[in-house]
């Protein structure tokens, strides 16, 4: 039974409009710089709370599994209590679960507080994108849509370089203590603004055996991407048992959510064809993405010689472009087919790719830095069309729930690209080293020039051939990375085609329908 009435809500204006979105940018950029800001500090975390890095880990997996299960629950809390109470709801406990991280005197602890953190996270990017929406006409939904994916796209990039600095300068506890202020604002501020403009709400019975199977396999699935590469995939009963706990989860949850008459996941979206595949595209476009974000400053730090911070900084200016190239974008969203703009940005990733292909171990900084420039003009085409022609035709209130199906896509994309694209990177580089040697033979001129002259300069045969090893390292891991670069730029190249699959729709139709569901 319905217990309010939708508000007659005109779009803000003035300095409620202005503050409103900062206040929804600023959630959304601390949730999503959350899911990367501590992957720098795990050894610091490891070693001030007594546990081995590997046990540290479980830091960021924690996070994640419970981030990945509640995003998919979007659209029954949306429904239950309402988009500005849940969202308000989700920025202070997620508040006070990074005050009692930076606090937390043991792993255990922390590992606690993560899941709470990772749990109220799941509702704050899909609602800030449906309050966002509401905050603006329909004319200019399509910038709304820019901004907001502006953050998305940069706070990946931004945490591990503020990790870093924050970890190397003062301490790690201030990697979360950053959140309080950011949270208190946006909370505040939200509430504030968005009170008055809250929607209805609908006494729904909770699908208990929905949500279990949900955490189930999703948990199963997350932490089997997580350690997989750490176990040795499976070749571990541990990785085996992950992976068959989530297949059957899985199963079995498809056949419930199918049948039960109150699902706790409305599946029936991807009856429609432009949500299945803009999600399909979501979940292996931003898998590339993320697999390479995560991998050029892994080769820079550990075979390259570059500092945390350093690494960041090489990456850091992919958001440049993107917050000139955004606004752009989305003064055409009404006037231009959506899948054009994704053909643009899975083109220049490719290129992109193609570019970092030819990366070698004397690269230097500027060599570096002109593909992650022109990177941004890829991210500038990426999120707003791909998430306009997914929104496109769906009614108001099914809109929280396919945005948070949505964004559940990107997380699962996040850990499969990462798992994916590490364990690849040690694979190939393997194969390179075993390649290399095969050369390095007692009749190889190199090699026995290389040995005389460290020889020469006071080293004897081991340490000689522990230096020649590194070497020989350091060049499998860059062709291995190079590898990686071109196979992503074929991927990206043949994700144009199943974008193509979608129907022809107006991007501001899309982010009309939106606007629509948010008031």
């Amino acid at each position: 039974m319905s217990t309010s009435q939708p508000p007659q809500s005109q779009p803000l204006t003035g300095s409620a409009l202005t503050i409103g979105t900062i206040a929804l940018s600023l959630a959304t950029f601390m949730n999503v710089l959350d899911t990367s800001i501590a992957n720098v500090s795990i050894p610091a975390i490891s070693g001030d709370l007594g546990v081995s890095p590997d046990q540290g880990t479980w830091v960021i997996t924690s996070f994640g599994v419970a981030n990945a299960i509640s995003l998919p629950l979007t659209g029954w809390l949306t429904r239950t209590f309402g988009q500005v109470k849940l969202f308000t709801w989700s920025v202070t406990l997620f508040t006070v679960a990074s005050f009692l991280c930076a606090l937390a005197p043991s792993l255990n602890m922390l590992i606690l507080f993560r899941v709470l953190q990772g749990a109220v996270a799941g509702p704050m990017m899909p609602l800030s994108q449906a309050l966002l929406l509401s905050s603006y006409p329909k004319a200019k939904a399509g910038a709304a849509l820019g901004m907001w994916s502006i953050t998305t796209l940069v706070a990946p990039v931004v945490g591990p370089v503020l990790g870093g600095w924050i970890t190397d300068n003062i301490s790690w506890p201030w990697i979360f203590y950053i959140n309080i202020p950011v949270g208190i604002f946006s909370g505040l501020a939200t509430w504030v603004i968005y009170k008055r403009r809250e929607t209805p709400t609908t006494s729904l019975p909770i699908d208990k055996v929905g949500v279990f199977l949900l955490v189930l396999w999703v948990g199963a699935l997350q932490v089997m991407l997580d350690k997989g590469k750490d176990l040795d995939w499976f070749n571990s009963g541990q990785i085996v048992t992950l992976a068959v706990a989530a297949v059957v989860g899985f199963t079995i949850f498809l056949i419930w959510e199918l049948t039960e008459k109150h699902p706790v996941v409305d599946l029936a979206l991807f009856g429609r064809r432009n949500f299945l595949v803009s999600t399909v595209a979501m979940l292996l476009s931003y898998g590339l993405f993320f697999g390479n974000v995560v991998l050029l400053p892994l080769w820079l730090q550990q075979y390259m010689g570059y500092t945390a911070t350093l690494a960041g900084l090489v990456l850091a200016p992919v958001g440049l472009f993107a917050i000139f190239l955004t606004p752009v974008v989305a003064r055409f969203t009404d006037k231009v087919d959506p899948r054009i703009f994704v053909t643009v940005s899975f083109a220049v990733f490719a290129l992109v790719l193609f570019m970092r292909q030819h990366f070698n171990t004397d690269a230097t900084i500027g060599t570096l830095l002109v593909p992650t420039l022109v990177q941004g003009v890829a991210m500038s085409f990426f999120f707003i069309p791909l998430i306009s022609m997914g929104l496109s035709g769906l009614s108001p209130e099914k809109i929280p729930g396919a945005a948070g199906l949505f964004n559940f896509a990107r997380i699962l994309a996040g850990s499969f690209g990462t798992s994916i694209t590490t364990t690849f990177w040690d694979r190939r580089a393997t194969l390179h080293h075993a390649q290399l040697v095969e050369h390095m033979t007692g009749s190889d001129p190199a090699s026995s020039q290389a040995m005389a002259t460290l020889r020469a300069g006071g080293l004897d045969q081991q340490q000689s051939y522990g230096v020649l090893n590194r070497l020989v390292d350091q060049q499998a891991f860059m062709l291995s990375a190079d590898d990686i670069f071109f196979i992503s730029g074929l991927l990206f190249l043949a994700l144009i085609f199943v974008i193509w699959l979608a129907r022809p729709e107006r991007s501001g139709a899309a982010a009309g329908a939106a606007s629509s569901g948010a008031h």
